[in-house]
């Protein structure tokens, strides 16, 4: 493993700084896994309102351990609680709030993101879930979908490339990375690098990406805190 790939942010990090950009009061829907952790790092002064597709809107955190109501969960089949007018409805309503648009930010994992926004998310060769499921709603129904992930694989490959190798969950569908090493905005086709660790050169973060960064004015410190 090189130095480049080791100087990185935890998981805890990047979710951390996704939290960051979600505005108050937005309608935000959290995958499955990592990306549920964005709901622990909201910035004080901001509250976002929760979607979840099973059913569920405005839910709260989890509750303490042996408190938990397995009648409560989220789609990851976690349990959650209620806020003050949290709501319940049915599956299929949950869906026609993600495909009308009432959705301001999907937060989403990726095995590979293409620098014309095409994300595939759900099946590496024999690994995969059972089906790609709401994931192809809600990178198509959101206003903006964002990605948290490392910037590299175990295996030190890219994660954003030029081309998707794996199936797709969705079609130019990606507005913003936010990666163990980098945030990054896909702007006309092009990864247009915002911000980077301040102790990783350009150069070995353009060796550690599977397509060209753009840089548009002045690249930003990525400076998160010990979460």
């Amino acid at each position: 493993m090189s130095a480049e790939t080791q100087l990185k942010l935890s998981n805890a990090q990047i979710a951390w700084r996704a939290a960051q950009d979600i505005e108050d009061g937005a309608y935000v829907n959290l995958g499955i896994g990592f990306p549920e952790m964005v709901a622990r790092y909201q910035p004080p002064g901001r509250q976002a309102v929760f979607h979840t597709e099973n059913g569920i809107l405005d839910f709260g955190e989890a509750p303490p351990e042996g408190h938990e109501d397995w009648d409560l969960i989220n789609a990851g089949k976690r349990p959650v609680t209620l806020k003050h007018g949290s709501s319940f409805f049915h599956h299929a309503d949950s869906f026609a709030m993600v495909r009308g648009g009432h959705l301001d930010v999907a937060i989403l994992g990726a095995y590979q993101v293409a620098e014309n926004g095409d994300l595939a998310n759900w099946r590496v060769g024999s690994r995969a879930v059972p089906a790609v499921g709401g994931a192809m709603d809600l990178v198509h129904g959101a206003k903006q979908v964002f990605v948290i992930t490392e910037h590299v694989t175990k295996d030190g490959e890219p994660k954003l490339v030029e081309f998707c190798t794996f199936p797709l969950t969705g079609v130019g569908c990606i507005t913003r990375v936010y990666t163990s090493h980098a945030v990054v905005d896909i702007k006309n086709g092009r990864f247009v690098l915002k911000e980077k660790l301040p102790g990783l050169p350009l150069e070995a973060l353009q060796k550690m990406t599977g397509a060209k960064l753009h840089v548009d004015g002045s690249v930003a410190d990525l400076i998160v805190p010990a979460v």
